[in-house]
């Protein structure tokens, strides 16, 4: 595929990439707004970095992240789950993939396993976690195949419609062999 990986000013060019967020999830302008303000606060914590897939120019798939904090919100909601797994030490020493999508028209030609793999290759703690709707989908598919696995299900988050489930995956991620 032609997409180009690179850094990406997500503050600078965030309503491009929740463009791309609210047409691969089908979000409306509400949760677009929400969300807006979200990515905004997030990019100011320590470490935080996002990559970009861009077309002739056009972004047509974003990666974001962080080292975790447990004092942050996500890892205030899925430490419950993850304590009742037995696997919650996975908040400590890992990098984060706060959000990773891929405009539907772009899907399935490598964006997004170029995306995540970027940006995990230049983590400096040993394992990545995020989670994902817990439902059998192309993601879950694409990050088993680079070796996360499931931490905890189920995991519901408020205003959430559907739960989610939480994955890990030691660094860095596992790539098949070419050919």
């Amino acid at each position: 595929m032609d997409h180009v990986i690179g850094p990406l000013d997500l503050s600078a060019h965030v309503d491009e990439a929740l463009a791309v967020q609210a047409a691969a999830f089908g979000l409306g302008p509400d949760e677009v707004a929400v969300r807006r303000q979200i990515v905004l606060r997030h990019m100011t914590h320590p470490g935080a970095r996002a990559l970009g897939a861009t077309v002739r120019g056009r972004l047509v798939g974003f990666v974001y992240g962080m080292p975790n904090d447990r004092a942050h919100w996500w890892s205030t909601v899925v430490e419950p789950y993850l304590r009742a797994q037995g696997t919650d030490d996975w908040l400590d020493d890992s990098f984060v993939i706060t959000e990773l999508h891929v405009h539907p028209a772009y899907q399935n030609r490598g964006a997004g396993r170029a995306l995540i793999t970027t940006i995990t290759d230049a983590a400096t703690e040993p394992r990545s976690i995020l989670s994902a709707i817990d439902t059998e989908s192309p993601a879950r598919g694409l990050y088993r195949s680079l070796g996360y696995r499931d931490l905890a299900r189920r995991v519901v988050f408020p205003s959430a419609p559907k739960p989610y489930a939480v994955m890990g995956a030691t660094l860095p991620l596992h790539r098949p062999p070419a050919g």
